[in-house]
């Protein structure tokens, strides 16, 4: 169960690690997050593999795209930001997760333009991996 604030039904159990859980939360959001954006840049190579991953790949591939393409933030953001405030920190600390993991996840220097470019991008390497298994399954049909 996880803590949510001074008054979480967990209190008894955590004996006054809220701080660590809600971190270790945090890490394992940004985790995810980065774990999506492989799937969303990268998931069609699995898809080569296996073709029946292209209906949870293209959904991904879509809500990446248009959370670049729109300027959105990504809803896992202010959940692990929320987390953090939780654990009561102001800022990232030195660690794996925030050193390693969060620039390629929350990179500096990110403007809109850049936003667009990697919106395209995301549906240009797509593109050329779903060209690919629909070549090879056309292939496989003559």
């Amino acid at each position: 169960m996880a803590c949510w604030g001074t008054g979480c039904a967990c209190r008894r159990f955590c004996r006054g690690g809220d701080d660590l859980i809600h971190r270790l939360l945090a890490d394992l959001v940004v985790l995810g997050h980065f774990a999506f954006i492989l799937f969303v840049l990268f998931g069609g190579l699995l898809v080569l593999r296996r073709p029946r991953l292209a209906w949870l790949h293209l959904p991904a591939v879509a809500w990446g795209a248009l959370i670049e393409f729109r300027g959105w933030i990504c809803p896992l953001t202010p959940l692990e930001n929320r987390l953090r405030l939780l654990a009561g920190e102001e800022g990232y600390r030195t660690g794996f997760v925030e050193h390693y993991i969060l620039p390629l996840v929350y990179p500096s220097g990110l403007t809109r333009e850049v936003q667009l470019v990697l919106g395209a991008v995301v549906l240009a390497i797509n593109a050329a991996v779903y060209v690919a298994v629909l070549r090879k399954r056309k292939r496989r049909g003559s």
